[in-house]
C-alpha cells in the first residue's frame, strides 16, 4: 500500500499553497490557449511543483484540475543607458481544468439584471 492517500485530500499546507500562485498572466496566447485547450495560464513561484500548483488551483478556485504544464521563463537583457542589467526570470503554469468549468478572476456574483 502507498503513502498517498486518494481523493480531495493533498498533503501540502494550505500556507504553502496560498504562495505559490502570484498571479494570472494575462496576454493574447493566454487568452488564444484558454479558448482553444479551457487552459489558463499563471505565474508561480520559480520552486512550485506541479502537484502544488496543482492542489493550490483547486484550493483557491474550486475546480478539477486535468493537467498543469510548466515553464521557465528567461529574464531579458535590459539596458538604462550605460548600464546593463537584467529582468527577473520567473515561472510560467499552464492549468487544464476540467471541460463545462470555468476560472473567475472577478471573483464576484453574477450581477442580474431586473430592477429591485
Amino acid at each position: 500500500m502507498s503513502g498517498r492517500v486518494s481523493g480531495k485530500k493533498s498533503g501540502f499546507s494550505p500556507g504553502r499553497l496560498m504562495q505559490v500562485l502570484i498571479a494570472p498572466q494575462v496576454s493574447e496566447k493566454g487568452t488564444f490557449v484558454g479558448e482553444k485547450n479551457n487552459q489558463f495560464v499563471f505565474r508561480v513561484t520559480s520552486d512550485a511543483t506541479k502537484p502544488e500548483i496543482k492542489a493550490a488551483v483547486e484550493l483557491m478556485f474550486k475546480v478539477d484540475v486535468m493537467r498543469v504544464q510548466t515553464s521557465n521563463v528567461k529574464g531579458k537583457q535590459k539596458r538604462f543607458g550605460r548600464f546593463v542589467g537584467r529582468s527577473r526570470s520567473w515561472k510560467k503554469a499552464f492549468v487544464g481544468i476540467k471541460p463545462g468549468q470555468d476560472i473567475d478572476f472577478a471573483g464576484g456574483e453574477p450581477k442580474r439584471s431586473g430592477g429591485a
